[in-house]
């Protein structure tokens, strides 16, 4: 508070006029209300005058005095107590008045905070690609496709069991305001089933996804890239017909499998998607996969696809496939070559690795070979194939030392036979290295080993380490293009980790094959949000983690305040939160809005607001 001087004039004569006043922020400004009237005060210095504002505050607040005693002026004091008793009173006629803009602030109280930022983004990337209207167009009803929606987006934002998305969307997020559904209606039940209505739409949704993203960004799906993942169940699957024992990636040789077939171009977009059994093996898929391609893709008719496969799937009968069907390719050669030849009057190409080490690149050619082979030297991969070979030939020589601590020991393996064939078991498990030892059993007999030596031998060392060759079909020329392609390969390995990590994929624990194939087509489904945001935040220069966008965009709430008014009324407001430079970056980069609404008010008498409080019901409606 502040006393502010107005020159005025009576009867010709000049005098000073004061007022009591404030000061409040009105947007980008600074402004001055009058609070209280104080008429001439004659008499007082601007010292004074200082004091007594700071008094009329004080006693206002209900506070010690906070001026120095130094100060103390009695005439000061009556005036404050006068003008500070003038103040309350001017207010509490303003309360009589009953103003309905005029609240009490210590009625004030925030309830029902929950997440809506990264609910909204999704939200808004299923508009984008027209999901909904899809399933509109399919027959669904609004209900069903709200349920969808829900499910959707708690499966992008939270993944989760469906009990546990049901506490989720029930008490964290404000993902039903968005989709209009009544959270106390819903249930696991109601999730499951709604899983498997979309599971029996996959054929439809996908070829339609993959159409329509390819024409909602102008992309050409010249370039594709195919690969097989699995992931494990925790359960014995006695009777299903998808979970088979087989190599697990995760290294769980314990656990039945279910294989999961992507192929997504260079963009991330899934093209095409299929479950198979856990047993089947990665060369044996490519033609079921070429033939539900040629269902979903259009590519440009003028150029011929190139599919990206890794050398698991790169056998000469699939490669010879893939050309009966018009494809071109690009993968690593599952063979080492040993007889080619290099243009020795180029240069071999040079490129860095992520960790700017560098690549040496070089076109060779292979007699009796259509295609076209590209020599590749990586320190990086020299390097782990040097600590690889380190830790298996360090393993290799332990083993052997149990072996020979067993001839030594009392108790230990000392017949001949045994010492070989623990010996063999050894040879067969590291097999990369064996045969760079000579190993020696020495026995007093024909039946018992008396001891156990091994060398290293000389020319053990590989010759060319890091080094492996990439093949084509393409007749594109320069090493660093062909690289490039290969290198898109990334993006697979990038769609199989955000799908088993950041969507939960991986393990799988329901129990029949139906909910397992629900349960998978959802993530992918999931995984259709992720790629689309994703793809437009890296066009504008945002290459962030899923789970760090998501982590931004929670920041962004939504918050419901009630206060008390002063005809005794309490309204109540529900609000987004204003999000922080990270969250309107995003947005902007997405051209998405900044809220799904501005506010939702109501205003209801106080009795009846606590009846309804107690109902658990929030009372908000639409302004």
């Amino acid at each position: 508070m502040f006393i502010k001087s107005t020159q005025k004039e009576r009867d010709g004569q000049p005098y000073t006029y004061y007022r009591l006043c404030e000061s409040y922020r009105d947007g980008n400004f600074i402004r001055n209300r009058t609070l209280l009237c104080l008429g001439e005060l004659e008499g007082l210095s601007q010292t004074q005058l200082k004091v007594l504002a700071r008094r009329i505050d004080d006693l206002y607040q209900g506070r010690t005095c906070s001026v120095l005693s130094c100060f103390r002026d009695d005439h000061v004091e009556q005036l404050a107590v006068k003008f500070s008793a003038d103040l309350k009173e001017a207010e509490q006629k303003a309360l009589a008045q009953n103003d309905p803009n005029l609240v009490n602030p210590d009625t004030m109280k925030h309830t029902d905070v929950r997440e809506i930022g990264a609910e909204w983004m999704c939200k808004q990337a299923v508009s984008q690609l027209g999901i909904d209207r899809y399933l509109s167009q399919s027959g669904w009803s609004e209900e069903r496709i709200a349920l969808a929606v829900t499910h959707l987006i708690s499966r992008t934002v939270y993944p989760a069991s469906e009990l546990k998305s049901v506490s989720w969307i029930k008490e964290n997020s404000a993902v039903s305001e968005l989709t209009g559904i009544d959270p106390s209606k819903l249930t696991k039940d109601s999730l499951y089933n709604i899983s498997h209505a979309l599971y029996k739409e996959k054929e439809g949704l996908e070829k339609y996804l993959s159409r329509y993203s390819s024409e909602l960004f102008d992309i050409e799906d010249n370039i594709m890239l195919y690969d097989l993942t699995n992931t494990y169940f925790e359960g014995r699957m006695s009777s299903s017909k998808l979970a088979k024992r087989g190599r697990s990636k995760e290294k769980r040789s314990d656990a039945k499998l279910i294989v999961l077939a992507v192929v997504v171009n260079p963009y991330g977009f899934i093209k095409h998607s299929e479950i198979l059994e856990g047993n089947m093996a990665d060369c044996n898929t490519l033609e079921r996969m070429i033939k539900h391609l040629k269902k979903k893709v259009n590519p440009n008719p003028e150029a011929k696809s190139v599919i990206v496969i890794d050398a698991g799937i790169a056998t000469e009968g699939n490669l010879a496939l893939l050309k009966t069907n018009g494809y071109d390719y690009m993968c690593v050669s599952r063979k080492r070559l040993k007889d080619y030849k290099a243009d020795t009057n180029r240069q071999p190409v040079q490129v860095l690795d992520r960790l700017e080490r560098p690549i040496e690149l070089r076109e060779v050619t292979v007699e009796g070979e259509e295609d076209r082979f590209l020599y590749v030297k990586s320190q990086t991969k020299a390097l782990k194939e040097e600590a690889m070979h380190n830790q298996f030939t360090q393993r290799f020589e332990q083993a052997l030392s149990e072996v020979k601590k067993g001839i030594h020991s009392k108790g230990g393996t000392k017949t001949l036979s045994k010492v070989h064939e623990r010996i063999g078991r050894i040879r067969e498990k590291y097999a990369s290295v064996h045969n760079l030892y000579e190993i020696t059993v020495e026995s007093n007999n024909a039946k018992t080993a008396t001891g156990l030596t091994w060398v290293r031998k000389q020319t053990a060392q590989p010759t060319e380490a890091g080094v492996y060759f990439l093949r084509t079909s393409l007749k594109t020329q320069g090493e660093e293009l062909l690289w490039r392609i290969y290198n898109i390969i990334r993006e697979i390995e990038y769609t199989f980790r955000v799908l088993k990590t950041d969507l939960n994929l991986r393990p799988v624990f329901h129990k029949t094959d139906e909910a397992t194939c629900a349960h998978l087509h959802l993530g992918l489904l999931a995984y259709w949000l992720v790629s689309t945001i994703r793809f437009q935040l890296k066009q504008a220069g945002i290459n962030q983690e899923w789970r760090e966008v998501v982590r931004i965009m929670n920041t962004q709430k939504s918050v419901t305040t009630t206060v008390e008014n002063s005809r005794k009324q309490i309204v109540s407001i529900r609000k987004c939160s204003e999000p922080n430079d990270k969250v309107k970056l995003i947005y902007d980069a997405l051209n998405y809005k900044y809220k799904p609404y501005i506010q939702k008010k109501s205003v209801v008498p106080q009795f009846e607001f606590f009846e309804k409080d107690s109902q658990s019901n929030q009372g908000v409606t639409d302004s």
